[in-house]
């Protein structure tokens, strides 16, 4: 199995299973121990491999307990503590992590609840855990840039010195990345001070800070979907958005009901650059599953279609953008059509999978 589908198995049964599991031992049956061998490669059969409830004395400390250890090459190379899926990841409640790390040869310490991964090393000062991973991975949420790091970690791969001599970049970028993240979702308010005294010269109150943040926020969101439009036109071009606006959907919750060709005249339906975006969109997320010249989109005053092989019995997302709060439609195994809020078209990334799964059931 190669590694990237590896991965996307595992995660695949995290999302499934995740709301099922309440123990920390049902966690690493069901998470933990797949990972463990799909996409590190190593037996979990084979003790000499995977040690479980590993031990190693340290000072006073007697009989306590890593839930793994990783041998390769007859050294300890990983440790691994578990928690409960869904339970917070902090190095206060893996302390045996942190003390084994100084006790044994491993260079690596992971603390996982099987759906995120931190992984660690000894970058700050030698032999000694740092506070903060080099790399984490989070399985609903797979950032693929981290994921050749993560290749270097597994049994085929392993590469000590490779992984030691970028841990400390990738550990900084990635919790600049993972701030910066933070940042756009909800603006701090040193962050809302920082980029508002660029453009206010005056004494920087709380009334001020309270008129800023929401400017603050919507810039934000604003330069992000410019981003990602530029991106997109780049990609698609301009000249792939098939419209046809002389072809009205009726808006039914059901898309069994709508009718094959129903002709409205074409007075009053204005395709905005915000529908056309949305449609790169969906175009775009859904060309991992189909040839992206095979999604189309049919505007109407109600509401614009996108649809599959433009056909409208077969839609795939509805968009309705025509009021103040816009709208995704998404539609469930039974064909019916939920409306869900969206501030910005960036807003149906949010939605992916669902946009990817409606696709392969119309295929």
């Amino acid at each position: 199995m190669e590694f990237t589908e590896a991965i996307n198995q595992v995660a695949a049964k995290v999302k499934e299973l995740k709301d099922s599991i309440e123990t920390e031992e049902a966690t690493k049956t069901a998470f933990i121990m797949p990972f463990i061998g799909q996409v590190l490669g190593y037996d979990v059969f084979n003790p000499r491999e995977v040690v479980p409830e590993f031990t190693a004395d340290v000072g006073v400390k007697k009989g306590e307990k890593v839930d793994y250890a990783l041998v390769l090459d007859d050294q300890v190379q990983i440790l691994i503590e578990c928690k409960k899926i869904g339970a917070p990841l902090t190095l206060e409640n893996a302390s045996q992590l942190y003390r084994y790390f100084a006790t044994t040869r491993a260079r690596i310490g992971v603390l996982t609840n099987g759906q995120v991964w931190n992984f660690y090393m000894d970058i700050d000062e030698p032999n000694r855990m740092d506070s903060k991973p080099f790399l984490v991975l989070d399985l609903l949420d797979i950032d693929e840039t981290v994921l050749p790091e993560l290749n270097k970690l597994t049994k085929p791969a392993f590469d000590i010195d490779s992984i030691a001599s970028s841990a400390e970049e990738l550990k900084y970028v990635g919790a600049l990345k993972r701030a910066v993240s933070d940042e756009f979702k909800t603006p701090s308010d040193d962050f809302v001070k920082l980029l508002a005294g660029h453009v206010y010269d005056g004494a920087f109150r709380q009334q001020v800070m309270e008129k800023f943040r929401p400017l603050v926020d919507k810039a934000l969101k604003r330069y992000l979907n410019d981003q990602v439009n530029d991106r997109l036109k780049t990609a698609l071009g301009a000249e792939d958005v098939k419209i046809d606006a002389g072809t009205q959907i009726t808006e039914t919750p059901s898309a069994e009901d709508e009718p094959a060709n129903q002709e409205e005249p074409d007075d009053g339906i204005v395709t905005t650059e915000e529908e056309i975006a949305a449609y790169r969109i969906v175009q775009a997320i859904a060309c991992s599953e189909v040839d992206p010249e095979r999604v189309t989109m049919r505007d109407a005053k109600s509401y614009c279609a996108i649809l599959l092989d433009d056909n409208n019995r077969k839609p795939v997302v509805r968009l309705f953008f025509n009021t103040r709060q816009k709208y995704l439609g998404l539609f469930d195994e039974s064909r019916n059509c939920e409306r869900v809020p969206i501030e910005s078209p960036a807003g149906i990334y949010g939605y992916a999978d669902q946009i990817r799964e409606e696709v392969r059931r119309l295929l």
